[in-house]
């Protein structure tokens, strides 16, 4: 996209922007949806709708319009918005809450192992020959750079017309397959057999576990997203770059496995959260002080940290929600901005101290990777915020009932 379209960092994050924001507009919308036709059938309408998104790719690379693409992007988002806000609480609910976690790994075991061997495959087959024609862009007319840019804008078509069909392969057979029919348990009643609970906003961990949502999501898609360009901006040639999104989704599968033996019969959902956000901040540390390499095994290894946050928050939050799951699954959704929000800012904060490097006279292929380096602190309150979440969060079931208020009020 960057290249294609002549983007700086942080025009080319927008990618994300225009994939995660789309979580905000449709989340309620989804909720709204699910309500009407259930789990099962909201599962395959979203498959359905990312495969429409995949098919707007084959007009924008024809047009070469960078707006098209985010339109076939914010498509595909607005699907799996329908395919998130179904599954995660379909597959939390399906058996005990204390084993969601477990249950939730076993889905990103497959979610990431299908990313791995998508970052090869796309990689092989859009970022080919991407390094020689970037250093003949800078030598040829505006014509020849034209058709240069052209070409590689055509080899988009087939991968995206692939994805479409699987996808609308996929969403024939959720909606075929025999699935269970499942619903939330009921909300606790007290004594009288009553409840108090009439609305979400009397929930404060639902609203918690929205913003360690929130800031989870940022940094893994800083982690993930941002891995190669920073590669290549330390030096590493795009053919090698390439493979490094790879390693921070394997390590991700590794930790699932993990998390699927061990949880909960070994470990806890809630101390899983814990080791993972203490991991997150202690990587983060070690990317922001080595270099090279190094540093990128650590940008990878950020992958272990983030593993077992999405499926340890889910189970946590909705515990004792009852009729409220689908609304609350639809702001957990929302939270996926985070996304859109958190990694256009790493991209921001690059671009601003590149500059301000550059204008210092360091030379421009240190300032970039100094740049790119340092600005991998905005990870650290993320990881923070998990952690609270972690120890604390989880566990303010009501706003008055909780040692966080009794502080307040000594």
């Amino acid at each position: 996209m960057k290249t294609i379209n002549e983007l700086t960092d942080a025009q080319s994050y927008l990618v994300a922007t225009a994939s995660y924001i789309s979580f905000v507009t449709m989340a309620l919308p989804a909720s709204y949806i699910l309500n009407r036709i259930g789990y099962r059938k909201g599962m395959s309408l979203g498959l359905f709708v990312m495969a429409i998104g995949a098919l707007i790719f084959i007009p924008a690379a024809e047009a070469r319009t960078y707006w098209v693409f985010l339109t076939g992007i914010f498509v595909q988002g607005i699907g799996m918005t329908l395919l998130q806000t179904a599954a995660n609480p379909y597959i939390t609910i399906l058996g005990p809450i204390e084993s969601g976690a477990k249950r939730i790994a076993i889905m990103g075991i497959a979610n990431k192992t299908a990313g791995a061997l998508g970052s090869l495959i796309f990689g092989a087959l859009l970022l080919s020959g991407i390094d020689e024609v970037k250093e003949k862009l800078g030598h040829v007319t505006v014509d020849e750079k034209a058709m240069l840019l052209d070409k590689m804008a055509d080899s988009v078509f087939l991968p995206y017309l692939t994805m479409a069909i699987v996808l609308f392969v996929l969403g024939i057979l959720i909606r075929k397959a025999p699935l269970p029919h499942v619903e939330a348990a009921e909300i606790e009643k007290d004594s009288t057999g009553k409840t108090n609970k009439t609305n979400i906003f009397q929930f404060p961990h639902l609203w918690l576990g929205v913003l360690t949502l929130f800031v989870y999501v940022g940094a893994e898609v800083i982690a993930g997203d941002t891995i190669i360009s920073y590669g290549i901006s330390l030096g590493f040639s795009a053919a090698d770059a390439k493979f490094f999104t790879t390693f921070t989704l394997l390590a991700m599968v590794c930790t699932y496995a993990l998390g699927v033996i061990l949880i909960p019969k070994y470990l806890k959902q809630g101390v899983a959260l814990k080791i993972s956000a203490t991991l997150g901040i202690i990587f983060s540390i070690c990317i922001l002080s080595t270099t090279g390499f190094i540093s990128v095994l650590f940008v990878a290894a950020l992958g272990i940290a983030n593993a077992l946050v999405w499926p340890a928050v889910w189970p946590l939050t909705l515990e004792g929600l009852g009729k409220f799951t689908k609304t609350a699954s639809a702001l957990l959704i929302m939270a996926i901005s985070g996304g859109a929000i958190i990694p256009p800012l790493y991209g921001r904060m690059v671009d601003a101290n590149k500059l301000e490097l550059i204008a210092q006279g360091v030379d421009k292929a240190e300032a970039m990777a100094t740049a790119a380096t340092h600005s991998y602190w905005i990870l650290i309150p993320c990881y923070t915020i998990i952690l609270f979440f972690a120890i604390w969060g989880h566990t303010y079931k009501s706003w008055t009932k909780n040692k966080f208020s009794k502080v307040l009020k000594k």
